[in-house]
């Protein structure tokens, strides 16, 4: 190979071409990486900012933009104006994905009851939420910038629209880096016939070190890519070839001074640190038939179920950050409606959220696991009609739910008019639940930053306040 220009030597470009080990192993190595070899535990922070109510997070992402007006907030108001034009008012400068003109309004088929001490309403989809009403904080003034699925997906999730900004996961582990050493600090798991608009931009560590990206665990035998050894390598050899690695590796950081190889020499070691650890955490079948029997979950069969016993397996294992993706919300109309397509995905995720809200709490792990519960936006009072009639994205009122990490249980927190058109009261925009996330891991949403391109950027860019009424 001729000799190489200095000034060329630290390039991307440059990087992956002389990585010496191939592209695969540069994938291996951006899957697995979860700490920075410079700190043990890859925080930048030498303690949090304040003390923490919260170790962990795990966010049930649903993907699409559930209905608000058929699983939380009851709006008999619909009912009577079905069919009749919206009011002008309601939509005079409004901008909607796919309504135009003046839409009727769509009025709910599903039945609601009041349940708990705190008498929230939830509908007749879910049931099994109906019993943990008084473990949660019920949020109905949700409240965010895009209707578009991918932009408001990233929005929700690195607190920009336009990806390539780091995800939350990524922000906490930056902060805080991991507890454990054999898993990573931040972990996707995805059920649903797809993934999620926006794919792996929702997890990615952006412009922080790629140690801090989402892990992805896929379905099936071999959860995580190329971490199974070779036919014909053993664990000994594999030693050899992990210590083989990181001294090419160490050498070549003395050459180049690339911050970016650290990241790599930890990759390996922890790939081959979860060789061990991954296969018995994936083993779900381990778990006794009565709390297979709570979630609904069957260990042959990849699910929602599945993956949220999975979550809390990785909280008990010392994993920061866990977010679960379950995609197909997206209710138009059409083949996806508010029909059976919503039957079956309530069902899907119904009896498993709240299962894994009860379990944390009977194991004690609830008060340090903040577990979240929503997707990107909510859904119109208006109908829109296809093949048959849904709702439209609906970015002004909707609702989500937060239960452990140190939120009030049983709260019932904010309104939305009697269309659930607009918030009414105590709104809680996406900034702010960023900034609260982040509170409740110690972490001053303000103070935590990364210099690129010449400024200082955080998660929640320049907005955000923490919503302290919520907090125990």
């Amino acid at each position: 190979m001729p000799p190489v220009d200095p000034l060329l030597a630290t390039t991307r470009r440059h990087f992956f071409h002389n990585s010496g080990v191939g592209l695969g192993s540069v994938a291996l190595a951006s899957l697995l990486a979860n700490e920075s070899a410079a700190k043990p535990k890859g925080g930048i922070l030498a303690k949090p900012h304040h003390p923490a109510k919260a170790k962990a997070v795990i966010f049930l992402f649903m993907a699409g933009g559930p209905s608000q007006l058929e699983l939380f907030d009851p709006k008999p108001k619909l009912n009577e104006l079905h069919g009749k034009p919206v009011p002008q008012s309601f939509i005079e400068g409004k901008r909607f994905a796919f309504l135009k003109g003046v839409p009727n309004v769509l009025g709910c088929e599903r039945k609601f009851a009041k349940h708990g001490q705190c008498g929230v309403s939830i509908g007749d989809l879910l049931p099994h939420h109906a019993s943990i009403a008084d473990d949660v904080c019920w949020l109905r003034g949700m409240k965010t910038d895009v209707f578009n699925h991918g932009p408001a997906k990233c929005f929700v999730n690195t607190g920009s629209p336009q990806f390539g900004r780091p995800s939350m996961g990524s922000w906490a582990t930056y902060g805080l880096g991991a507890e454990s050493d054999s898993l990573p600090g931040f972990v996707v798991l995805q059920s649903g016939p797809r993934g999620p608009r926006g794919g792996a931009s929702l997890w990615s560590s952006g412009f922080l070190p790629s140690s801090h990206q989402g892990v992805p665990f896929l379905k099936g035998a071999a959860p995580i890519l190329d971490l199974k050894n070779p036919p014909g390598v053993g664990d000994k050899q594999q030693g050899q070839f992990v210590d083989a690695v990181r001294q090419l590796n160490q050498l070549r950081k003395a050459e180049v001074g690339d911050p970016e190889i650290d990241t790599r020499i930890a990759a390996y070691e922890m790939a081959y640190r979860m060789q061990t650890a991954a296969p018995e955490l994936m083993d779900i079948a381990k778990e006794d038939k009565k709390t297979l029997d709570l979630y609904g979950a069957d260990p042959k069969t990849p699910s929602f179920a599945a993956n949220c016993l999975l979550a809390r397996r990785l909280v008990e294992r010392g994993v920061r950050f866990i977010q679960l993706y379950h995609t197909d919300w997206d209710m138009h109309g059409g083949s996806l409606d508010l029909g059976k397509p919503l039957d079956k995905i309530c069902k899907e995720v119904d009896q498993p959220s709240a299962a894994l809200v009860k379990d944390l709490k009977r194991l004690g792990l609830l008060d340090s696991t903040l577990v979240i519960w929503g997707g990107e936006f909510g859904r119109t009072p208006m109908g829109e009609k296809r093949e048959t009639v849904g709702r439209d994205h609906h970015i002004d009122a909707y609702s989500m739910w937060l239960a452990g990490g140190g939120v009030k249980p049983g709260l019932v927190y904010g309104a939305t008019d009697e269309l659930g058109y607009s918030v009414t009261e105590n709104p809680v925009h996406v900034h702010d639940l960023q900034a609260t996330v982040l509170h409740q891991l110690g972490i001053d949403h303000k103070r935590l930053t990364y210099r690129f391109q010449g400024r200082d950027f955080r998660l929640t860019d320049v907005h955000g306040e923490v919503v302290k009424d919520i907090l125990a």
